[in-house]
């Protein structure tokens, strides 16, 4: 279903004294058909603002636009199914995920003509091998990637990578590389997997994708974990700011706090901005950092 946004200049006052403006808003709308009082009131509710004696909005355009994830905005119901999402890239032999990075190797063990001489009439089968840095196409960081106590692969617990109740922030729009903390700030985020949509996912696969890539600041990491989030998801190249000269506060700052990382997701763009499910489990590998996962999210048919 299409999902709608408001764009307005907004005056408020106060009852009790004072007033507010914003310019070039943008509001989630339940369906687009909405008069100018009611968005009114749906942003008087999105900002929490209490004692409000008037609102005026003016420049007022309703556009069809996915939703970012307003608050007290509720999305019509639907008796569609549910669906999944799959929010990972193939892995291929060659694949260049990131600039340095070995791209995966496959090679046979065993053909199916071969195996044609070990098995009865008409049975065969394949097994290949496949070579890989862990940091191959959509993968997960536990803390044992930066801290040689951290949880490896195989300490990581699975209700913490599983059906996890997610909030996607959409910020396709966003005028800077950096991600701020004020993007996160009108949302509860305790429990959740955040996922950060910057659209640099339309670069994977080539040269544009290893430069000027989108990242978290360092003020949104203290954010988050202070938010007690359980997993930070990105579909760029780095959660970390790859051009600063080797710091990473992101990584150092979420798996220190026992926070998963996964970066180069895909397709977040079909995500709403709440009520999916989100999963990203690694194989259990003792005393490995990072591995390759199968990222994916449930939407229900009906949407909160």
């Amino acid at each position: 279903m299409p999902e709608y946004r408001a764009h307005f200049d907004a005056r408020i006052g106060f009852a009790n004294g004072g007033g507010l403006t914003a310019e070039g808003f943008r509001l989630d709308l339940p369906t687009g058909e909405e008069t100018l009082e009611q968005i009114g009131a749906l942003f008087v509710r999105h900002l929490g603002l209490a004692m409000v004696g008037s609102i005026d909005l003016e420049n007022l355009r309703i556009v069809e636009e996915a939703h970012k994830g307003s608050r007290g905005i509720d999305t019509p119901g639907s008796d569609a199914p549910s669906r999944v999402v799959d929010l990972s890239h193939v892995i291929h032999e060659g694949l260049i995920t990131y600039p340095g990075l070995p791209a995966p190797q496959f090679s046979p063990f065993l053909t199916r003509e071969d195996s044609r001489a070990k098995y009865a009439s008409g049975t065969e089968f394949a097994m290949d091998i496949i070579t890989m840095i862990g940091n191959t196409g959509t993968y997960l960081d536990s803390p044992f990637h930066r801290y040689g106590d951290g949880a490896d692969l195989a300490g990581l617990d699975l209700t913490t990578l599983v059906d996890l109740p997610t909030e996607v922030f959409h910020l396709t729009d966003l005028t800077t590389r950096g991600i701020p903390v004020g993007v996160f700030l009108d949302r509860d985020l305790r429990g959740t997997a955040v996922l950060l949509h910057t659209g640099w996912d339309r670069h994977f696969g080539t040269p544009e994708y290893l430069r000027g890539a989108p990242f978290l600041e360092a003020a949104a990491v203290d954010h988050l974990i202070a938010q007690g989030v359980t997993l930070v998801g990105i579909d760029s190249l780095n959660i970390d700011d790859t051009e600063s000269g080797g710091e990473r506060p992101a990584h150092t700052g979420l798996l220190g706090a026992g926070i998963h990382v996964v970066e180069h997701l895909t397709r977040l763009g079909d995500l709403p901005a709440r009520g999916a499910r989100f999963t990203a489990a690694p194989p259990a590998v003792r005393d490995f950092g990072t591995f390759p996962v199968r990222a994916f999210a449930v939407i229900s048919g009906i949407q909160n």
